[in-house]
């Protein structure tokens, strides 16, 4: 598949997205708090959506054949848990650590957005490895800078995460996106070495108008992940901590301009 590269009037549509994306996580961020439910966090972003007039790409989304599409309009993930948790009666705690990840239909584009944070106060292990993907996060970004190709975000993540004593999740990545959720390139948080290397592996030249999804995903323990039985959340397979966060981000003559923010 080619990459599909958005007109200027395009990207104001896409900014429109990531703003409402940006109001939804203001929201729930505000609310993240003991006692609070992953549902109510569900319930707040459709209540932003249905002001909107829109609706979330995520609900009823399905990834394999199969599989059940995914229920709700947010995923909310708890401490082990990676990417893909499904909102619902899930009480948050003290100490826990939570990723969201939020998205948006807006004039025929997405947006799509991630978080993360403390439930009130957390370890100190717990606040390093928050503080560790927003950086990781910060890092891709810069990355997102002519004449670099996408490997450039890839190797800039997953040396920073590495060097903190982290892992980078491999089956998952960030990606392009647009008119859809799911678009080229793939934006992995590594990039293989030596004999890790095949044919699979592509790097992408950066060029105005593309428009990507960085993701720092990144674990305490090992990278090996596991899916759920309810056909969705994926957790680490040691039990874990580990977060995620991501930003929508375009490419510019100017250097990265993110979209998702308030």
């Amino acid at each position: 598949m080619s990459v599909y590269i958005k007109t200027p009037v395009e990207l104001i549509a896409m900014r429109e997205a990531g703003r409402i994306v940006g109001q939804i996580q203001e929201a729930i961020r505000n609310a993240i708090k003991p006692g609070v439910t992953t549902g109510h966090l569900n319930k707040l972003a459709e209540d932003i959506l249905r002001k909107y007039n829109t609706v979330s790409p995520f609900m009823n989304y399905a990834h394999r054949q199969g599989k059940r599409p995914f229920p709700a309009s947010i995923c909310t993930c708890v401490n082990d848990e990676l990417v893909h948790g499904i909102p619902g009666p899930r009480v948050l705690q003290e100490g826990d650590i939570i990723s969201v990840d939020c998205g948006c239909w807006y004039k025929g584009f997405v947006g799509d957005g991630g978080f993360n944070m403390g439930v009130g106060k957390v370890s100190p292990a717990a606040q390093r490895i928050l503080d560790v993907s927003q950086q990781a996060l910060q890092l891709g970004i810069e990355a997102c800078r002519l004449p670099n190709e996408t490997k450039a975000i890839s190797q800039a993540i997953q040396r920073y995460v590495e060097n903190q004593g982290f892992n980078v999740v491999r089956e998952y990545s960030g990606h392009g996106v647009g008119r859809n959720m799911h678009e080229e390139p793939q934006i992995p948080n590594w990039w293989p070495q030596g004999r890790q290397r095949d044919r699979n592996w592509k790097s992408t030249p950066l060029k105005p108008g593309m428009v990507i999804t960085i993701e720092p995903m990144i674990m305490a323990g090992k990278y090996d992940v596991k899916e759920l039985d309810d056909d969705w959340t994926v957790a680490t397979k040691d039990g874990s901590l580990c977060t995620f966060t991501e930003h929508s981000v375009a490419i510019t003559e100017n250097g990265p301009l993110i979209l998702t923010l308030p």
